[in-house]
């Protein structure tokens, strides 16, 4: 009856192929694994930056506490932009990095690292290349020119 009523609507140009198609593809956030998936992701992720001997200088001083509540506010920001039912209530991500002199070269270290973990993890690639497309704008607003 569903399937009918959809070829119907179809084929009335009341709903495009697109539209029927998108609204049955889950969300990046799904396709991830959801919460408990995106936050050992970003569990591991966390720990290989802070033991990153290029980046590991920028977690230098935080207190574990500190680390703990980065790593929720990461998890959040990943869970809400990949489509979960997350909240993120940081501050933005210009705020976050502004004067921390971050160079393209760390970004780019940050993103070879990112691909490495979720490699380990065996996020297919597909779902890689939309994560990574999803935080490549952000780029613009953590490195800084100088």
């Amino acid at each position: 009856m569903k399937k009918a009523l959809i070829s119907g609507l179809l084929l009335a140009g009341m709903l495009s192929a697109p539209a029927y198609t998108q609204a049955k593809e889950k969300s990046l956030y799904e396709r991830l694994g959801g919460y408990d998936a995106i936050s050992a992701v970003v569990n591991e992720l966390a720990v290989r930056l802070v033991k990153d001997e290029k980046l590991g200088v920028y977690f230098k001083g935080l207190s574990n506490d500190s680390k703990r509540k980065l790593i929720a506010h990461l998890t959040d920001f990943v869970c809400s932009a990949t489509g979960g039912p997350c909240i993120y209530t940081g501050r933005d991500m210009k705020t976050s990095h502004e004067g921390l002199g971050i160079t393209e070269e760390e970004w780019n270290r940050f993103v070879r690292i990112t691909k490495e973990v979720l490699d380990k993890f065996k996020v297919p690639a597909r779902e890689q290349q939309e994560f990574l497309q999803l935080v490549s704008p952000l780029k613009s607003v953590i490195v800084e020119k100088k």
